[in-house]
């Protein structure tokens, strides 16, 4: 009954864009370790249906035999499953691909039942070693149409295990079991986040998030052989409706914290009154989200052409001393459609978020394309990884920080070197208006290990020796796209071709330069070298 929902949880925290949020992180982290703590708990509650005198015996011999048994599969089973998927991809069937994915688990689920385990675990670590090989973007995506039909599935053997006839005898029942599990989940949780030293609005969201049940209850609940009809027919109606009740408690949630916590609903409402008055008189202005280093330059920028701007922050100290040297900035969370609202976005000519944060960002952009779609949003981000998402998200211009460094850098270079000034001009307005497609990706060294996400694009060379599967073939023919990678380049006899055609011959000797993330890369280079995992022919 501790458990909650992993699978409806994240998907509604991405849906309200609170992944990032202080309860996000707290749910998500809660959730991973519910996750986790599924594997012993799937070993030891088979044990627990023993008789009492020789329950430690068997507990202990259960725990010995998990232990044994992930083992050899986690030592040996990384370095066979590696090697299994390499054969099974020079089938090039996309059939016996699918297939081979599902025999896997099935043997993985066999193999644990037969050591006295749990199907479930089986699938579990089978899942796990998946995730260790240079497949796992394949198999997520060719899995992808069962993951909801197998939802779907498990849901109605839920359904079918219900005796309707039993529940209606019992609904008083139901419904108290119901309340017991919502409010004492809702109360452990806050207290914990509250003696976390989280503040009190918080832990009443992570508490509200965190009450309903989840689909591992039912799974744990089917491990114990030993309960009555009548308790497990309660038990699994109370998990089903607080299942289906958790939704609506999350799309309240706000409304109940306003509610319970009146220091929030206070300091709310005198940071919105402060935020009104300080925009009440402007037209036309901009609003900045984030009073920051970049924030303030902005703000200075926009006074010497004599534009009002009001800016929004989240750190006290700042917005103190910005605002007693006569600075027009306020307390605020931009992220909030209040916030915002209140500081005239109805009247702004432009918005601009001026901190590198991307769950910002996306905050700003869905309450302005909700509120006011026609208005502009210009956004700041680290690097080229968010571009995309942010245009399509409605961002006006995205202006990457690495990327406009190196450009700036550059035209100087271009300059000093006697290239003429209207000529760099023309080459930086190129680089933006093609969304700086040139300073894609990058060749990585040791000294770039640091880079705070492993997933930034990045340039790979791949050498296709004798025997290199995409000899012959054409580019389109690759179909790299559908793995999220692409060849910028080929090298052929000391030439380099940018941008080749789609229609471009491989030849042998060739080098071929990848862009995308460490995972497509690792594909598409095993695509070039050993052939594609699904028939296209």
């Amino acid at each position: 009954l501790a458990m909650s929902s992993t699978a409806v949880l994240t998907k509604l925290l991405a849906e309200r864009m609170e992944l990032d949020a202080v309860h996000g992180r707290q749910v998500i982290g809660v959730l991973l370790f519910q996750d986790l703590a599924v594997v012993p708990l799937l070993v030891l509650l088979p044990a627990l249906t023993q008789p009492p005198e020789k329950l430690a015996i068997l507990m202990g011999i259960a725990i010995l035999k998990a232990i044994a048994v992930l083992a050899l599969i986690l030592v040996f089973g990384q370095k066979l499953m590696r090697k299994w998927f390499h054969l099974v991809a020079r089938a090039k069937s996309a059939e016996v691909f699918v297939l081979n994915v599902l025999l896997i688990t099935l043997a993985m689920a066999t193999l644990t039942e037969l050591a006295g385990l749990s199907l479930a675990l089986g699938a579990f670590v089978a899942g796990m070693l998946i995730a260790e090989t240079e497949f796992r973007l394949q198999v997520e995506e060719d899995i992808k149409p069962f993951r909801d039909v197998l939802m779907g599935l498990f849901f109605v053997t839920i359904g079918v295990k219900l005796d309707m006839h039993i529940l209606f005898d019992l609904w008083w029942q139901v419904l108290l079991v119901l309340a017991l599990l919502l409010l004492t989940k809702a109360l452990i949780v806050g207290l914990l986040a509250w003696r976390a030293r989280t503040s009190p609005a918080n832990s009443i969201r992570s508490a509200l998030w965190l009450c309903a049940g989840g689909e591992f209850g039912f799974v744990l609940l089917g491990e114990i052989a030993r309960l009555p009809k009548n308790v497990e027919q309660v038990v699994l109606t109370a998990l089903v409706l607080s299942m289906l009740l958790a939704p609506f408690i999350v799309q309240y949630s706000e409304r109940l914290v306003l509610r319970f916590v009146a220091s929030e609903w206070l300091t709310r409402s005198m940071h919105l009154t402060q935020i009104a008055a300080q925009s009440m008189n402007s037209e036309k202005h901009a609003i900045l989200c984030g009073f920051g280093r970049n924030g303030q330059y902005m703000a200075r920028f926009l006074a010497e052409e004599g534009v009002q701007s009001i800016a929004l922050d989240l750190d006290p100290d700042r917005v103190r001393e910005a605002a007693a040297g006569g600075e027009s900035v306020v307390f605020g969370d931009a992220g909030r459609k209040e916030a915002l609202l209140a500081a005239g976005l109805q009247r702004a000519s432009v918005v601009v978020v001026t901190v590198s944060d991307t769950a910002l960002s996306e905050k700003v952009l869905h309450h302005v394309q909700q509120l006011r779609p026609e208005l502009p949003v210009v956004v700041r981000t680290a690097d080229e990884k968010d571009m995309a998402r942010l245009i399509r998200a409605g961002a006006a211009e995205v202006v990457p920080e690495t990327l406009e460094a190196s450009l700036m850098i550059a035209s100087h270079a271009l300059a000093l070197v006697g290239v003429p000034i209207n000529r760099v001009l023309k080459r930086v307005r190129q680089v933006r208006a093609q969304r700086y497609r040139l300073l894609r990706g990058f060749y990585r060294g040791m000294s770039d290990r640091d880079i705070e996400s492993s997933e930034q694009p990045r340039l790979h060379s791949v050498w296709l020796s004798t025997g290199a599967w995409g000899i012959g073939h054409r580019l389109n023919e690759l179909q790299l796209d559908s793995l999220g990678c692409e060849i910028t380049a080929i090298r052929r006899r000391g030439i380099r071709a940018m941008e080749p055609a789609p229609d471009t011959l491989l030849e042998e000797g060739d080098i071929a330069v990848l862009l995308g993330s460490p995972a497509t890369v690792a594909a598409a280079e095993e695509r070039l070298l050993r052939g594609l995992s699904k028939d296209f022919a």
